[in-house]
């Protein structure tokens, strides 16, 4: 069956070649093989933008971003310089390729840990253009908005009212000239926040990146195993401690 212009096709041919080092500790990590990386596109010192050398999605070009050399680190442990020179490293690099002119939409997000849907341990992000699929069709503007934690210089961090798949989600919504050091500051922060101060203990997250007009969005997901009733019926659910969270983080990182 053909796919639309609603789903994209993995190439199990290219797939399963690739390497797994989130769950295996036995297999080496081809990041660290800093010596044998080709493709490589631009480069920040450590940080690194490559071509994928497994593009399992067909109609697409996809692009991986090595965070740094050192593959027990995380983002929310990066010092504040290294922080913002990886996000705006990031965020340069996402933009360009929108602007291209080559793509319905470009993605950029990062997965973090054994339930966030990663394969590779080592710090990276990865950039993917997308020919034939707009990412933001699939994206309302009430998932985005929630509760305000904190809101400064137009950047704002919030609780999400109306979580895309369910319990706790955070945003973080930037505008303007120099947003992009408060959006990492929040980025860090909630990072720190899963793997630290979370009620239910977490060790997995996602970053999802959206851009509408003038404004980039971040999504940061606790991840588990996902709930059923998403998996079966697409219908999220939302934690009754929601304004216990709001209190907690202020309390923690905002005081």
């Amino acid at each position: 069956m053909a796919a639309g212009k609603t789903h994209l096709v993995f190439d199990v041919g290219i797939g399963k070649d690739k390497p797994i080092t989130v769950v295996s500790s036995g297999v080496e990590c081809p990041f660290c093989r800093r010596e044998q990386l080709e493709g490589i596109i631009a480069q920040d010192g450590e940080i690194l933008l490559l071509h994928n050398k497994y593009p399992v999605l067909r109609d697409t070009v996809q692009t991986v971003l090595i965070e740094t050399a050192d593959c027990n680190s995380e983002l929310s442990l990066y010092p504040k310089d290294y922080l913002y020179r990886v996000i705006r490293f990031a965020v340069k690099h996402w933009q360009a390729m929108m602007e291209s002119g080559e793509f319905a939409s470009v993605i950029l997000y990062k997965n973090h840990g054994p339930y966030s849907g990663g394969t590779i341990k080592h710090p990276h992000m990865q950039i993917v253009g997308l020919k034939n699929i707009d990412y933001r069709r699939n994206i309302t503007p009430e998932c985005l908005n929630g509760e305000v934690i904190w809101a400064d210089g137009g950047v704002e961090l919030n609780l999400a009212r109306q979580p895309k798949i369910g319990f706790m989600e955070f945003n973080i919504r930037a505008q303007g000239e120099g947003s992009v050091e408060k959006m990492a500051d929040c980025i860090q922060r909630m990072a720190h926040y899963l793997l630290h101060h979370f009620h239910w203990g977490c060790d997995s997250y996602n970053l999802f990146f959206y851009q509408f007009s003038q404004e980039i969005s971040v999504k940061i997901m606790p991840r588990f195993v996902t709930s059923p009733l998403f998996v079966g019926y697409s219908i999220p659910q939302v934690s009754s401690r929601a304004g216990e969270v709001v209190k907690e983080i202020r309390s923690i990182y905002f005081e």
